[in-house]
C-alpha cells in the first residue's frame, strides 16, 4: 500500500498528489513514469512523474480526469492509500546521461502544453539543480488551466506563459511564441523538448523542423497499459515500429508519424477499433511480446 501524503486540485479536472513510494523516489529520473493502481480491482493508470523527493521518499503525480477510474482516483485524500505504485518505468530523458559540461554549451527550450507542464517541470528542475539555464514556454487554453506556474518560474531561466484566448500572459499558441523568440528576438536553441497534447506536439515539430531545431517529444499521452502488451502506444518513428512505454516515452519528434499515432488513438477507444488494429498489424501489434521490435 502507498499512502497519499498530499492531495490538491490544480485546475478544473487536474489534480496533484504526493505519494509515499521510497523505492521509486530513490531511483527515478526526469522523463520516466509510474503505473498507479487505485485498489485490487482498479485500472492500471500510467502517469508521468512530476517531481520527487528522495529524502522524504515521495513522488508527485498529476492526474487529469478523463474517465471513471481517474475520477475515483482524485477523490482520494491525504491519508488514503493506493494499492500499487510501480516504477520507475520507461527511459529517462537523454540529457540525464550527458556530461553536464557539454550540456552547458547547449541552449534548451522546453515547451509545455496543458497537463504536459507536469512532466516538463522535473526536467527543467533537473537543469536548474545542475546549474543550467533553460527557457520554458507554458501554454494553456485559458488562465484557469495554467498549472505549476510558480514552481516553473523558480527553476526556469526565462518563463513565457501563453493562453489561447489571451486571458493570461501572451495570446496565442505556443508555436507563435517559439517563432517570436527565434525570428524576432534572435534567440538560438540547440534542442527543443515539447510535451503536451498530440496535436500541439505535431505543430511544434513542424515549426522546429523549419527552424532547424532538433526536438524531443514525449508520447506518454497514448500509453494505456504501460508494459507494451496492449498495443495502444504502437507508433512509427523514423519508419520503424516503436512502443511509447518500452522504447520511450521520449522520441525524436521530427521522426514521429503523428497523424498515424492520433488515428490509432481514436481507433483504440472502441472494441471494434482495437480488433481492427490487431488484425491490420498482426505480430507487430504488441510491444512486449518478444515477437516484434518493441522490446529491443
Amino acid at each position: 500500500m502507498f499512502q497519499i501524503v498530499k492531495s490538491e486540485k490544480l485546475a478544473d479536472k487536474i489534480y496533484l498528489m504526493d505519494v509515499k513510494a521510497p523505492r521509486v523516489a530513490h531511483s527515478c529520473q526526469p522523463g520516466e513514469f509510474v503505473i498507479v493502481k487505485m485498489d485490487e480491482k482498479g485500472e492500471r493508470i500510467p502517469l508521468t512523474i512530476c517531481d520527487y523527493d528522495r529524502e522524504a521518499g515521495t513522488v508527485t503525480i498529476v492526474i487529469q480526469t478523463v474517465g471513471a477510474s481517474t475520477e475515483k482516483m482524485v477523490r482520494l485524500k491525504a491519508g488514503d492509500f493506493f494499492e500499487d505504485v510501480v516504477g520507475p518505468l520507461g527511459n529517462p530523458s537523454d540529457f540525464v546521461r550527458e556530461d553536464v559540461e557539454e550540456l552547458k554549451k547547449k541552449k534548451y527550450l522546453f515547451v509545455a502544453g496543458g497537463v504536459g507542464t507536469a512532466p516538463v517541470y522535473p526536467q527543467v528542475k533537473w537543469f536548474h539543480e545542475h546549474g543550467l539555464d533553460a527557457d520554458v514556454i507554458v501554454g494553456a487554453k485559458t488562465k484557469d488551466l495554467v498549472i505549476l506556474e510558480k514552481e516553473m518560474e523558480a527553476v526556469a531561466g526565462n518563463l513565457y506563459v501563453t493562453t489561447d484566448d489571451g486571458s493570461y500572459g501572451r495570446k496565442g499558441m505556443v508555436t507563435e511564441v517559439i517563432k517570436d523568440l527565434v525570428e524576432n528576438q534572435g534567440k538560438h536553441y540547440d534542442v527543443c523538448v515539447a510535451i503536451g497534447p498530440m496535436i500541439m506536439m505535431k505543430f511544434v515539430c513542424l515549426l522546429t523542423k523549419e527552424l532547424n531545431i532538433p526536438t524531443i517529444v514525449s508520447m506518454n499521452p497514448i500509453m494505456v497499459d504501460g508494459t507494451g502488451m496492449c498495443g495502444a502506444c504502437r507508433l512509427t518513428v523514423g519508419g520503424k515500429v516503436k512502443f511509447a512505454c518500452v522504447d520511450g516515452p521520449e522520441f525524436d519528434g521530427h521522426e514521429v508519424n503523428f497523424d498515424e499515432a492520433m488515428k490509432r488513438q481514436q481507433m483504440y477507444k472502441t472494441e471494434e477499433g482495437r480488433a481492427m488494429l490487431k488484425l491490420m498489424e498482426g505480430d507487430t501489434h504488441h510491444g512486449g511480446c518478444g515477437n516484434c521490435g518493441g522490446d529491443e
